[in-house]
């Protein structure tokens, strides 16, 4: 038997965009994460951290739970899987966004993945929250393009990236997650954040090489919902 799990994470965000709210989540990578520096950490992410977001592309097996583990004795603020791979599943965070990188047609990360994990989530107390995930060009070869063995839609091809968001949507999918890449030269386009905003009715989180403020404002005013950073809080 399934064991009835919370649905608070994704109701807080629903009613975050109902009222306008504009959300930060702060990625946190396992495999880059000094466990010693932890509250130091989280003493320089912004007072506005609404979520921590945790994982990565490429992840030491039980990596994942050993830095939420550590974070959870520091803080209060909800713990979010963002896994790479089944293997970074763990119950110690408070929710998971099922990923399925739709921008891709590599069938491990589309829904091999996900059938990998279910053995881990069927009985799991975890929040499971299904997220549509859209690589966009960020002007780098990323490690998850590596991973994945998959391109990112071109900035340019906006109507790609729209009709991409609203498949998943169609499909089911809670959240529509663009993503640029880590470390990208180019976030997301503001006008493909808006764009996309226009066409889906479900939140939309952007992340990726958004490393100022500026940046982070820029993404809020094109319509994201949720701003995603991460490392330019790791190399401070």
């Amino acid at each position: 038997m399934i064991k009835s799990r919370s649905n608070s994470i994704f109701k807080s965000i629903k009613q975050a965009v109902k009222s306008k709210e504009r959300l930060l989540s702060i990625l946190i990578d396992p495999d880059k994460f000094d466990l010693s520096k932890t509250e130091a950490f989280l003493n320089r992410i912004p007072d506005s951290t609404n979520y921590l977001l945790v994982g990565g592309s490429e992840v030491k097996n039980e990596h994942t739970e050993v830095v939420i583990s550590q974070l959870k004795k520091c803080t209060q603020l909800p713990l979010i899987l963002f896994p790479g791979d089944v293997n970074q599943i763990t119950d110690q965070a408070d929710a998971i966004l099922f990923l399925s990188l739709l921008s891709g047609r590599n069938p491990e990360y589309l829904i091999n993945q996900q059938v990998k994990s279910i053995s881990k989530l069927q009985h799991s107390s975890l929040e499971i929250i299904p997220t549509g995930y859209i690589l966009v060009d960020g002007g780098v070869s990323t490690s998850v393009l590596e991973v994945s063995q998959t391109k990112a839609i071109p900035q340019d091809q906006i109507s790609s990236v729209v009709h991409t968001a609203l498949a998943g949507q169609f499909s089911g999918k809670q959240l529509i997650y663009l993503e640029a890449g880590s470390g990208a030269t180019h976030p997301v386009s503001a006008e493909i954040i808006s764009e996309v905003k226009k066409n889906i009715s479900i939140p939309l989180i952007v992340g990726g090489g958004i490393k100022t403020e500026l940046q982070k404002e820029t993404a809020y005013s094109a319509g994201a919902d949720m701003v995603v950073m991460g490392n330019v809080f790791e190399r401070l």
